[in-house]
């Protein structure tokens, strides 16, 4: 049996189990060690203190070194580290493991693990786990499409297995937030997937559809709830649920919730969770506003950097930079999609909702199977959009920036800026969209004048990545105007715009 495994040598007997006194209950914890953390200065931005009379100690600190990660020297952990772009800041930061037994996770886990087909942890999870299974707080910053999902998750399922079955009227024992619907509901899929074995469940929790069915989910009784912020408060505030039970808070794409305004609604939350609680942080980026929130809310934490703090795409994508007219633009994706389509997944990412339904109904008059996806359409409607681009029955799906984080779509194999987004922040998770769990990827980007304030930036994150940059961008991040007429875009391959066509 794993050392985390706080069950009996019956695998169904532990979540069977009911604790003798619920809330208050001091037995029946698997285990010795408790949590002995205060987190004093945290109060989640509010100045009132949780009264956690009457709430459990409850155990946090799961880890414990597998022979191969103990036997590793120095060296050889900063030669690993070195490899994997893993920088490491913190007392006491534990080593990373290289395989998934090395993890220690109960064997339920690694059925799923394996099942799923994943051979090794990536660098997040490498380094992760360890630091999550050890109770700490965290600070993660890693790319999207690195893994951090099942980074959180399954030290969160391990966390859940060690403490008292949930009792009549408790809310949940981990609170993951985060910025959409669309990234809430894949998170749930994979709590579910790799939750199943043991029996825990999860629901999930966000606006723009009916409260029944959260509503009853939550009556139940779920461990892990996955949420966004303002449905989350709505349902704390009619009394549907509570936070006392919460000892595991994650915050996912906590940059982009930032983005989203989320800041008053994340603080309101984490003033309603007990202090002590373990908080995951997790971020693309770090920029100023986040590292200020973290401050708020984690107490003596490791943070794990995967890359860069700066910002950088995802060396597996081509990038590619067209400078075009706004009058160009319809006619050159129809170009583009004439030399591309081959059946595979292409997501389009328009600047407004009306721009993606107005370029959608014109592609769709011109014959290529488009759908679009915006905030604007029912969830219902989301959800089938989402399917049939999936299954692959509309293999071209316009979409706003409601889709650039978070969603999770197996071999898109291209990406198309029809309209340069607001940030580079933004642009890079766009992009994000394809070339995931160590697939390739092409992104086009269409820059225009009204861009021009972007090209210097833009051309870092090119060059970092390994691409050409084209004359005509490098003269825009010099200051010079777009050149127009006469220029080759995306068909010339001789002049920057990567060595060779993926599709010639």
């Amino acid at each position: 049996m794993s050392r985390y495994d706080g069950r009996s040598g019956d695998p169904t007997s532990y979540r069977e189990r009911r604790s003798d006194s619920g809330l208050g209950a001091a037995s029946g914890y698997g285990g010795s060690v408790h949590s002995s953390s205060s987190k004093t200065n945290d109060d989640g931005g509010s100045p009132r203190k949780l009264n956690l009379d009457g709430l459990p100690h409850f155990e946090k600190n799961f880890y414990s070194e597998s022979p191969a990660v103990k036997a590793m020297t120095e060296d050889e952990v900063d030669e690993y580290r070195k490899r994997r772009e893993i920088t490491v800041e913190g007392r006491d930061v534990p080593k990373p493991v290289k395989t998934f037994h090395d993890v220690g996770f109960p064997e339920y886990v690694i059925q799923e693990i394996e099942k799923a087909g994943f051979t090794e942890p990536t660098a997040i999870q490498s380094q992760g786990w360890p630091m999550a299974l050890k109770g700490r707080d965290l600070i993660g910053i890693a790319e999207t499409g690195s893994g951090k999902t099942l980074a959180y998750l399954l030290p969160a399922i391990v966390h859940v297995n060690a403490q008292p079955i949930l009792d009549l009227g408790d809310g949940p024992i981990v609170l993951v937030l985060a910025p959409t619907r669309e990234l809430a509901v894949q998170i749930q899929q994979e709590a579910t997937k790799f939750g199943e074995s043991s029996r825990i469940k999860s629901t999930c929790i966000y606006g723009g559809v009916p409260k029944g069915p959260q509503v009853r989910d939550l009556q139940k009784g779920v461990e892990i709830v996955i949420a966004t912020p303002g449905r989350l408060i709505d349902m704390l505030e009619s009394n549907h649920t509570n936070l006392r039970r919460v000892t595991y808070l994650v915050l996912d794409e906590a940059d982009r919730m930032l983005d989203m305004g989320f800041d008053p609604q994340i603080r309101k939350i984490a003033s309603q969770i007990r202090p002590d609680r373990q908080t995951l942080y997790w971020s693309a980026t770090w920029p100023k506003e986040v590292e200020q929130l973290s401050r708020k809310f984690l107490y003596n934490p490791y943070k794990v950097i995967i890359g860069s703090e700066d910002l950088k795409a995802n060396h597996a994508i081509k990038q590619y930079v067209d400078i075009v007219s706004e009058k160009q633009k319809y006619d050159k994706l129809v170009k583009l999609l004439e030399d591309i389509m081959d059946g595979s997944r292409i997501l389009i990412f328009m600047d407004t909702k009306k721009g993606c339904d107005q370029i959608t109904r014109q592609l769709r008059m011109d014959g290529w199977p488009a759908l679009s996806i915006h905030g604007d359409k029912s969830q219902a409607e989301r959800d089938w959009v989402l399917s049939e681009f999936k299954s692959g029955k509309s293999p071209i799906m316009t979409a706003t920036d409601v889709a650039a984080r978070g969603l999770d779509v197996k071999d898109v194999k291209y990406v198309v800026n029809y309209d340069f987004p607001g940030s580079l922040e933004d642009y890079v998770h766009r992009i994000g969209r394809t070339g995931r769990a160590g697939a390739k990827g092409t992104a086009y980007t269409f820059f225009t004048a009204a861009n021009a304030r972007f090209a210097k930036e833009l051309i870092t994150i090119l060059e970092e990545a390994g691409q050409k940059v084209s004359p005509d961008l490098a003269a825009m991040g010099r200051g010079a105007p777009p050149p127009f007429s006469g220029h080759r875009g995306f068909h010339d391959r001789g002049r920057g715009y990567g060595s060779g066509r993926p599709w010639s």
